[in-house]
């Protein structure tokens, strides 16, 4: 009977090591998911914020539009990569860099648009 139980000494070690490493592995990658959903949120709310500060703008035309907009943006920590106004609306084009799990940086990516509200043809 010595035999068999000298066969089975670690073998939990190994169980126990095996289960914490699956536990560690979901955890960061829990972790990774959630930071891109907070860093596309994060765009979104910075898009929105610098359309809605360009829109408040956009009589005045682009020279003034996108610099208001671009101001908000950036203090969402968010970089203005496109800006277009046409008459009354503004859309902006918005990127936030990401930092997920174990050093990886992505990019959210968000637009958004402001202006007047058109009525369908019925």
């Amino acid at each position: 009977m010595r035999g068999a139980s000298a066969r089975d000494r670690g073998a939990a070690t190994i169980l126990v090591l095996a289960i914490g490493l699956t536990l560690v592995a979901a955890g960061v990658f829990g972790a990774g998911v959630g930071a891109a959903r907070v860093g596309r949120h994060q765009a979104r709310a910075a898009a929105d914020l610098g359309a809605l500060a360009g829109g408040a703008k956009a009589v005045f035309g682009a020279e003034v539009a996108c610099p208001r907009a671009a101001q908000f943006v950036g203090a969402n920590r968010g970089r203005l990569t496109s800006c277009v106004v046409e008459g009354l609306e503004i859309v902006v084009r918005v990127e936030v860099d990401v930092r997920v799990a174990l050093g990886l940086t992505l990019t959210a990516v968000a637009t958004a648009r402001a202006g007047p509200v058109y009525a369908l043809p019925l």
